[in-house]
């Protein structure tokens, strides 16, 4: 009873006092929204990579893609990332393949996960771009790595962003070799040494839920 009587006792004050009703009113509105949800476009998201063959007469620089990116966001912005040997454009490469390795290929050959500020893509107006340095955590078989990846977000429309990484990436060849799926996958490819950095470019496209 006693709270049901402070609650009135309130609310009239709040009535009777316009000052305190628009004080509160603009309390509320100052308040940030709740974060939108985003996920990766599949049809324009993707990873391109430069590995570099070491051959007999020389180095051989070889473009490979992992396309159709897709995952979603967590509400904080937590974007965890397979990327399938399906994905790629190596099956394309090899033709069909045996039976006995149908199943490989949609297994994830390195899982990304990172997290970048929802709230500060809500805040991007139209044409206008940030950078942010995100922390990405990369999976291989029983490997995990992180480290500092600095990414570019774009507006592009009201419920559209582009993401391209901001300066120049390279993964270390030995520690790609290193690892018994990738180094299946560069052997499947007739690689059987490549080049110390393997240089990596990201374009993909965030659109809201």
């Amino acid at each position: 009873m006693r709270l049901r009587s402070l609650f009135r006792s309130f609310r009239r004050s709040l009535f009777r006092s316009p000052a305190l009703g628009t004080a509160l009113f603009a309390l509320l509105a100052a308040l940030p929204a709740a974060a939108a949800a985003w996920e990766l476009d599949p049809a324009h998201s993707r990873v391109a990579a430069t590995v570099i063959q070491i051959a007999p007469d020389g180095p051989i620089p070889h473009q490979h893609e992992v396309r159709r990116l897709s995952g979603a966001a967590e509400a904080d912005g937590t974007l965890v990332l397979p990327l399938r040997l399906a994905q790629s454009d190596v099956v394309e490469r090899l033709g069909p393949l045996p039976p006995w390795l149908s199943g490989f290929t949609e297994r994830p050959m390195a899982t990304l996960t990172t997290r970048f500020p929802p709230e500060r893509l809500e805040r991007l107006a139209m044409g206008e771009s940030l950078v942010e340095v995100l922390n990405l955590s990369v999976q291989s078989g029983n490997t995990t790595r992180s480290e500092p990846l600095a990414v570019r977000f774009t507006r592009e429309a009201a419920d559209r962003v582009r993401v391209t990484n901001a300066e120049r990436v390279a993964l270390d060849g030995q520690a790609l070799m290193a690892d018994p799926t990738l180094r299946s996958v560069m052997l499947l490819l007739g690689y059987e040494q490549i080049g110390d950095e393997v240089p990596v470019s990201f374009d993909a496209v965030l659109v809201r839920r």
